[in-house]
């Protein structure tokens, strides 16, 4: 190689010194405190992480002007709510990236994880309303739209940094230095700028559509936030805002009457109240039961509207009586009927759920009083047919529990036609890979069939629209209403003069209310954390980043809007991968719910907990419920396990596909697995002796068991290396556990142990014993920076109490150490020859031995031989090849 320069020579002999004051307060600090009996995650896990950070090692490398050959390694963190607390499904998230990116770095590439936290528009405004009315007895029109936003922001400062803190607890190797929440002034800015430019462009445009309304937010919602709760027939439901319960699961059949004729016909309806707003029944064109009422109207029975018979082939013939209701302002199905035939939109529920537009006696009633008394007056009036249970979904605001209304609003919508077949595209053509691929229909799916996306919100938190409805203050103009944006208000005032060529004084503007969807400032999120529009140093190195990691969940409320996004307004895709994760579900296969009681804090199975559960509204049946489901799952509460085994069965785990059914007793499985690591090492720290001292390479004096233990050592880095290029992190704890509890705890260990003891009292085994030695330190040396990045607290306090080869001493953490390669252990075994036969005699080893060669090695050698020989001692020979 190139000679070293002065500075490399002078950086080289600083490190060392620097490691050799480290090795020495470590030699001192381990004799205060040497190893102890066993593995404890809380003795582990209580000071490393703020060691590493402090260290700078979640820091890319310090300059990132000259490229690094090794490459570019960056993904942002899915950024969780700012009043989130963290889940198992926080867990999985994190156990998988944080793996990932440890792996990244100890590779040696240029390594970022960008942390961030989003304002969650809805959600936090709902926390901090209840705060107000619960200590001040005040609501957030009391205090006015600015003093609402300053209570919003104290309680951010105060609370938000929680779920910040508990990710750290998981041992999340984030760059904290960056982290970004979505209402900093950097993104704050690229929000306003995007808008900006996408309204410019025509793909932002305003227009009066049904959205999903809560009448407890008075707000539209996105699809994610509302619910769907099956019902299997007649349910009573609590619902914000009234003292009894309302019905659903009721088909409800009444009658209108045939203008100018005694006929009438029968419709059906679960939302029997929206009659109020019918403006024609529909029929399918080839039924025959009415071909004769083609042109005929039917009559409300409460007012003086007469509605026409349409046919339309969406009714569905052999549903009731073939025919359909149509209520185009607060129905989706009947709302695309109703501009196929040019229908009435009446809209007769106002933001509050209110009627408004109705006749008496119904005029201001709220919507479910309304049901009973509509119900009552068409029985009164004759036209009431019948009531049945009926199953259906009603859908349930996430937020506020509220039943959601479809609602006729001018809205802000983007037009998502190009960008969605954009999306799809690049993954079609390959220039986006999304892993499993088996999620690529989904993907095609919703692109495909994409529709425009509703991006405002009634809300005061969240970022405000930069758009502006303009008035033009000249009689002569008649036509002056028109809505711009601008990034200031003057700025939106000079371009609206230009539009209506008068001067800026003629023009009055109003700021829109409304706040942007808050999936919007997240479909950005991959550049705005870097600087854009502005062209930053972070945004050319760090973007495009290389992957995005996420649960399958919320691949097109998230994943697709940020890669629609990315190559509108930067011209690039956000990221070259997406792998998407399962969605994790109890022991039981069921989800995470509050109600069934099984909701675990990810914090509780690390430290342990005896369950009990917290006082909350749930009824009482689903108290006894929850209570009665902890008992059963754990009966003397979770007992500690630790961030490490939390953090390897969650990587373990995602082999079982879109979903993953959570057993805590088998996180409890992979702590005790810790402490086999434990009791290894320490073992070991007894064998090689303070004197000992690595050797670079092996000898070539190996004997047959040391060439077997390296031959598997040897598999298990390319196993591990393969698992974390493909993803498969099943294949990654396997190859880990399978090595270091199988193969070197239960076959190699016992292997040595008489070669250790035989040394003790000959003189002429003391040569063999130490190859043994030099052996032994490969394997776990080498073995420790396998689990590195899965299990990081054990990994490293065990890799400190181990002496370090030369060639390793410029990396005083495991963390910062080159991550094995085939490469570097076949240059290490260079010249060992690895086909051989192994005999044992020890009785455990030889039972482990044929276990694993019965389950796990004809499946990866072809050749492999397993024999016994009878005698008083079973001996069980091996012949192998690498």
């Amino acid at each position: 190689g190139k000679p070293k320069t002065e500075a490399q020579l002078k950086k080289e002999a600083k490190n060392r010194e620097k490691l050799e004051k480290f090795q020495k307060k470590k030699e001192m600090e381990e004799k205060k405190n040497p190893l102890p009996d066993s593995y404890s995650p809380q003795y582990v896990e209580a000071a490393w992480y703020s060691w590493w950070e402090k260290q700078g090692y979640f820091k890319p490398e310090k300059s990132i002007s000259e490229p690094n050959p090794r490459g570019v390694f960056m993904m942002c963190i899915p950024p969780p709510n700012v009043t989130g607390s963290l889940h198992l499904g926080h867990a999985l998230t994190n156990a998988i990236q944080d793996s990932l990116t440890r792996w990244h770095r100890m590779r040696g590439e240029t390594t970022l994880w960008n942390p961030g936290c989003d304002h969650a528009g809805i959600a936090t405004q709902v926390v901090v309303e209840k705060k107000l009315m619960r200590e001040r007895g005040m609501s957030r029109h009391n205090l006015g739209r600015d003093q609402f936003i300053q209570e919003v922001w104290k309680w951010k400062n105060e609370k938000g940094d929680r779920i910040y803190h508990q990710l750290k607890k998981l041992g999340s190797s984030l760059d904290w230095d960056r982290a970004c929440f979505t209402m900093d002034p950097k993104l704050s800015y690229a929000v306003q700028e995007a808008f900006i430019r996408l309204h410019e462009d025509g793909v932002i445009y305003r227009s009066k559509r049904l959205v999903n309304w809560s009448c407890t937010l008075n707000s539209a919602i996105s699809d994610i936030e509302v619910d769907k709760k099956e019902l299997t027939g007649r349910t009573l439901l609590p619902v914000p805002g009234y003292k009894d319960k309302v019905e659903f699961g009721v088909l409800v059949s009444f009658s209108y009457k045939i203008e100018g004729s005694d006929e009438e016909v029968i419709v059906a309806t679960t939302r029997i109240e929206t009659m109020l707003g019918d403006s024609a029944v529909a029929v399918h064109p080839a039924d025959p039961r009415y071909q004769h009422l083609k042109g005929k109207m039917v009559l409300h029975p409460f007012c003086d509207r007469k509605m026409p018979i349409v046919f339309d082939e969406f009714v569905d013939v052999n549903f009731g009586t073939g025919a359909v209701k149509i209520t185009p302002a607060h129905d989706h199905n009947d709302y695309e009927v109703g501009n196929r035939h040019n229908l009435a939109f009446i809209n007769i529920l106002d933001e509050n759920g209110l009627l408004i537009n109705v006749p008496a006696p119904f005029l201001g009633m709220k919507r479910f009083e309304a049901r009973k008394a509509v119900l009552q007056a068409l029985k009164d009036r004759g036209h009431f047919k019948e009531t049945k249970d009926n199953p259906m979904v009603v859908p349930v605001c996430s937020r506020s529990k509220d039943i959601v209304e479809p609602l006729l609003k001018p809205q802000w919508y983007v037009d998502c036609a190009d960008m969605g077949k954009q999306a799809a595209d690049s993954v079609r053509e390959g220039g986006l890979k999304i892993i499993p691929d088996h999620h690529h229909k989904t993907w095609f799916n919703w692109l495909d069939n994409i529709r425009d996306w509703c991006i405002s919100r009634q809300l005061w938190w969240g970022h405000r629209i930069p758009a502006y409805f303009v008035t033009v203050n000249d009689p002569s103009d008649m036509d002056g209403h028109y809505w711009v944006s601008g990034r200031t208000e003057e700025a939106a005032r000079d371009k609206a003069a230009k539009r209506f060529n008068v001067s800026t004084d003629k023009i009055t503007l109003r700021q829109d209310e409304d706040v942007l969807d808050t999936w919007f400032s997240s479909g950005i999120f991959p550049f705005s954390i870097f600087g854009w529009p502005n062209e930053t140093q972070d945004l050319s190195v760090f973007y495009p980043g290389t992957l995005l990691e996420t649960g399958h969940d919320i691949l097109f409320f998230w994943v697709a809007r940020m890669v629609m996004m990315g190559l509108k307004l930067t011209g690039k895709l956000p990221f070259k991968e997406v792998y998407l994760h399962a969605v994790v579900r109890d022991a039981h296969g069921r989800k995470m719910s509050k109600s069934l009681g099984n909701v675990i804090d990810p914090l509780d199975v690390i430290t342990g907990i005896s369950l009990e559960l917290q006082d909350s509204n749930l009824d009482p049946v689903e108290v006894e419920k929850a209570k009665q489901g902890q008992k059963s799952d754990y009966p003397t509460g979770i007992p500690e396990c630790g961030t490490d085994a939390l953090r390897f069965a969650l990587c373990a785990y995602t082999s079982q596909g879109r979903d993953i059914n959570m057993d805590v007793n088998r996180i409890l499985g992979y702590r005790h697995f810790c402490n086999k690591l434990w009791n290894a090492v320490k073992f070991a720290m007894r064998t090689l002796g303070d004197n000992f001292v690595p050797s670079e390479k092996l000898c070539g004096e190996e004997s047959v068991s040391d060439r077997w233990i390296l031959s598997r050592l040897c598999t298990a880095v390319g196993l591990c290396n393969a698992g974390f290029q493909a993803y498969d992190f099943p294949a990654i704890t396997t190859a880990i556990y399978n090595f270091w509890l199988y193969e070197l705890c239960d076959v190699y260990l016992e292997c040595v142990k008489p070669v250790f003891s035989r040394a003790e009292e000959d003189s002429g085994s003391q040569s063999q014993a130490a190859v043994c030695r030099q052996t032994l330190f490969t394997c776990l040396e080498t073995g420790l920076r396998l689990l590195a990045p899965i299990m990081p607290f054990v990994g490293e306090e065990l890799y400190q109490r181990l002496p370090r080869r030369r060639s390793q001493d410029g990396h005083p953490s495991i963390h910062v150490t080159p991550y094995p390669e085939t490469e570097e252990v076949r240059e290490r075994f260079k010249g060992l020859n690895f086909i051989g036969t192994l005999s044992i005699i020890n009785h455990r080893a030889c039972v482990m031995l044929s276990v694993i060669c019965g389950l796990r090695w004809l499946s990866d050698y072809r050749r492999c031989v397993v024999s016994s020989s009878a005698g008083t001692v079973r001996t069980w020979t091996v012949r192998w090849s690498l």
